[in-house]
C-alpha cells in the first residue's frame, strides 16, 4: 500500500502529497485551505467515531479531522465500534466495512436494530453497485469508495453533519399513494410504514415537496448532500435505485422518474414502472 509517512499536521507539511487509501494523493495546500475555512471554527467540536482496521488509515484520518475542528475517536473493530457509541455517542461514525470480529456492514445493522440514528459513512473497498447497495441496505446514510479523495471525503461528512442538524419543516406531505411526515421523519406508500435511511427520507422528501417538478441532479446533490459531485457520482442513482425498490415493493406504481440527462421527478399520476428517458 503506497501511504507517505506523517507524523504530524500542519504547515510544515506544505509541499508534501498525503496518500489516503492505499494511492489517493491529496495536495495539503488545499487541506490547510479547507481547514482554516472550516465550519467548525469558533464553534462546538463535532464528534467522530472512526472504525478502522488499517492502523496506518485511521491515524492519518484522526490526524486530519483534528487539525479540521473534530473531536475524534478511533476503534479498530465492530464490537468497540458498538461499544464506543453506546458510552460516549459520536456524532458521526466513519465505519470501515472490512473488519476483524464484527464487520462494518453488521455493527452498522445492530447499529439501526437498536434504534440508533447516528449518522454512518461506510467505507468500502469495493466499487460494485451491489456492494454499495448492501451498506445502504444495512442502513449507512452515504459511502466512499477507496482509495478515495480527501477533500470528497470531508465535504460528505460536512453534509451529513449539516443535514443530522437541520431541523425538518413540520406537517404531512401527501403525493399519491406516498405520505410522509418531516416531524417524526415517518413514511408510508398506500398507509404502510417503510423503513427508510436518513438519506433516502431526505431524497424523497425533496421530491415530495417538488412534486411535478423535474430537479437537476446538481440540485439534488446541492439540497441532499450540501454538495455537488459532478456527472462521474453514481451516489444519487444507487440512492433513488434502493428508494424505489422499498416504495414499489408491494406493486406500487412507480411515482420517482429518471428524466434522462437531467435529473428525477416524482409523478403521482406516473404511468406503470417505466420511467422516463430509461429502456
Amino acid at each position: 500500500m503506497a501511504f507517505s509517512s506523517v507524523s504530524q499536521v500542519g504547515p510544515r507539511y506544505s509541499g508534501h502529497d498525503l496518500h489516503i487509501g492505499f494511492h489517493a494523493p491529496i495536495g495539503l495546500g488545499s487541506l490547510l485551505r479547507s481547514a482554516l475555512s472550516s465550519d467548525t471554527a469558533g464553534g462546538a467540536r463535532p464528534k467522530v467515531l472512526i472504525a478502522e482496521d488499517d492502523p496506518e488509515i485511521s491515524q492519518a484520518l484522526e490526524r486530519i479531522l483534528t487539525y479540521e475542528g473534530y473531536e475524534t475517536m478511533c476503534v479498530r473493530d465492530g464490537a468497540a465500534a458498538l461499544e464506543e457509541v453506546h458510552d460516549h455517542p459520536p456524532d458521526l461514525v466513519v465505519l470501515d466495512v472490512m473488519m476483524p470480529f464484527v464487520d462494518g456492514l453488521s455493527t452498522c445493522r445492530q447499529l439501526r436494530r437498536r434504534g440508533d440514528r447516528t449518522p454512518v459513512l461506510m467505507l468500502t473497498a469495493k466499487a460494485e453497485p451491489s456492494a454499495k447497495v448492501e451498506g445502504l441496505d444495512a442502513g449507512a446514510d452515504d459511502y466512499v469508495c477507496k482509495p478515495f479523495v480527501l477533500d470528497e471525503l470531508l465535504a460528505r461528512l460536512r453534509a451529513l453533519l449539516r443535514r443530522n442538524e437541520a431541523q425538518p419543516e413540520d406537517g404531512v406531505i401527501a403525493v399519491g399513494p406516498l405520505r410522509l411526515d418531516s416531524g417524526s421523519r415517518q413514511a408510508w406508500v398506500n398507509g404502510v410504514e417503510v423503513e427508510l435511511t436518513r438519506t433516502e427520507f431526505a431524497v424523497l422528501e425533496l421530491l415530495m415537496r417538488n412534486a411535478g417538478i423535474v430537479l437537476e441532479r446538481g440540485v439534488i446533490y446541492d439540497r441532499v448532500w450540501g454538495y455537488d459531485f459532478g456527472d462521474s457520482s453514481r451516489s444519487l442513482d444507487v440512492h433513488v435505485g434502493y428508494l424505489r425498490r422499498k416504495l414499489e415493493a408491494d406493486g406500487t406504481p412507480r411515482v420517482i422518474q429518471t428524466v434522462r440527462g437531467v435529473g428525477f421527478v416524482l409523478r403521482e399520476d406516473a404511468p406503470g414502472h417505466v420511467s422516463v428517458g430509461e429502456g
